[in-house]
């Protein structure tokens, strides 16, 4: 028996019978709900036209988060709210602090983006609760959302306008309240265009389901097999979806690492790990896409999903990360570095899914940074993300770990240059000797994002960025050199 998907939108609550798993939420409101207000500009998560905010509870707290509608699926919004552009006026029909704002500020121009921007402006909005945002959240809280008018000065004036104007409150007690009395403590099971889509709440349902349905496609938050519906337009059958398991959203410290559940957000991943790396993460947490997509995506699917340009494995590579990986047969623990086999083809045997991540904490003879090259700052994909973490005894390498995406089939170590690197001074010769054995560990392809000579080149001047802002001699600190953080390293 297939069961309802409720979920609390325009002040009751709405329940859906016999929906497609992969039906978008961003189809629901503008085909079943008439609800236009939300535009699709992309389909894949990029252009931010379809922002709405969701509400969810996250151990007892509403935590209210803005995400992309094109590439969220239908069932995932059971037992939470949902919130549009045409939610944001005040009761009795006048603007909302965001909308005046935006109003006044001459903040639209051909309007299309602009529900968007609303939305993303009411998140931050709710998150800020009356302190002025800075500029770099209002940056942060943007970076998702695209204007194809240029019209950015005047939404980020409007940003900072919002605030000055009279408050308006918002009743999270009550939507917390709401929301409590829609919370399942047991596995739902919704059914719908031929497909199910099984929802559990424990691991041991996770385990079983696992089990039962070794074809069914695991999916987390959605940010990279949204797009296989909205672009590659596949039908990718039944679903378990691990967006209520609460023991893959945990994040905590034992025994000298950093264990984070595979279901935990990226938002919440990075600012943990940067509790532990600080700057020299934070540029990477800053650049790694845009805050609706770090709020819906987890952690653990990037890893899981394992594309060869994907910046976050470089880093946690490099930091000598492990997977755990859980079943009904217990857990299996290796090198995240083993997991990949080949492109696209991992260590993941019959039953088995990533369930943490455990990450060493920082130790102060460790030297560590990534970089991230792209043409863009914002909402682009890498054409090299590299990371390095040299463990130092005065001015002699006792241990170099190097990591490279983009420059292989796989997120890889350059194994001939860390062994070299042992034992050697971190000096200028040194340094220039390991940019020259990069050549042997890699062998890059040309694509759309850069040549193989682009890539092999920057590599090697990102060991030379690295040896500069870490040896001993006037070291530069992790953000000085921001040519780089735009591609010019070369």
């Amino acid at each position: 028996m297939s069961d309802p998907i409720r979920f609390y939108f325009q002040g009751a609550v709405r329940e859906l019978h016999d929906v497609a798993p992969t039906r978008t939420v961003l189809q629901h409101l503008r085909e079943d709900l008439h609800c236009t207000g939300t535009k699709e500009g992309c389909a894949e998560g990029d252009c931010g036209a379809c922002t709405v905010v969701l509400g969810s509870l996250e151990g007892g707290e509403l935590a209210m988060k803005a995400v992309n509608a094109c590439i969220a699926f239908v069932p995932t919004l059971d037992g939470k709210a949902l919130f549009t552009v045409e939610d944001v006026a005040q009761a009795d029909g006048s603007l909302h602090p965001v909308q005046q704002a935006l109003v006044e500020c001459h903040a639209s121009q051909c309007g299309f983006c602009t529900p968007g921007f609303v939305m993303s402006l009411w998140g931050m909005y709710l998150k800020q609760q009356g302190r002025p945002p800075s500029r770099c959240q209002i940056d942060d809280t943007l970076s998702g959302n695209l204007c194809r008018c240029t019209g950015y000065r005047p939404i980020i004036d409007a940003a900072v306008r919002m605030g000055e104007l009279p408050p308006v409150a918002f009743d999270r007690a009550a939507l917390a309240t709401r929301l409590a009395g829609l919370q399942r403590s047991s596995m739902a099971i919704h059914e719908g265009g031929g497909a199910r889509f099984f929802a559990p709440r424990t691991l041991a349902e996770l385990c079983q389901l696992r089990a039962a349905h070794p074809q069914a496609l695991l999916l987390a938050g959605s940010t990279d097999i949204g797009l296989w519906v909205t672009k590659q337009l596949r039908q990718i059958g039944d679903i378990i979806y691990l967006g209520h398991v609460d023991a893959l959203k945990t994040i905590h410290q034992a025994d000298g690492v950093l264990e984070i559940g595979a279901g935990a957000t990226l938002e919440a991943a990075y600012a943990a790990l940067c509790q532990q790396y600080g700057e020299q993460l934070g540029a990477m947490w800053q650049r790694f896409a845009s805050l609706p997509i770090r709020q819906a995506g987890t952690l653990g699917g990037n890893v899981a999903n394992g594309s060869p340009i994907g910046d976050s494995m470089p880093w946690l590579i490099a930091l000598g990360a492990q997977l755990v990986l859980g079943s009904g047969a217990g857990q299996r623990v290796l090198a995240l570095e083993d997991f990949y086999l080949g492109y696209q083809h991992k260590d993941l045997q019959a039953g088995e899914f990533v369930q943490a991540l455990r990450v060493p904490l920082a130790r102060p003879a460790v030297r560590f940074r990534t970089y991230k090259l792209a043409k863009r700052f914002d909402q682009d994909i890498s054409a090299v993300c590299a990371a390095f973490a040299f463990e130092l005894d005065g001015d002699v390498i006792k241990g170099a770990r190097i990591a490279f995406g983009g420059m292989a089939a796989t997120p890889r170590r350059a194994s001939r240059t860390e062994a070299f690197l042992t034992g050697q001074a971190w000096s200028a010769a040194t340094v220039k000797a390991a940019m020259a054995l990069l050549a042997d560990d890699y062998t890059p392809l040309s694509d759309v994002r850069a040549s193989s000579a682009y890539r092999m080149k920057t590599a090697q001047n990102l060991l030379r960025r690295f040896w500069f802002e870490t040896r001993r001699e006037a070291p530069l600190a992790a953000g000085a050199v921001n040519a780089f953080e735009h591609g010019e390293a070369a």
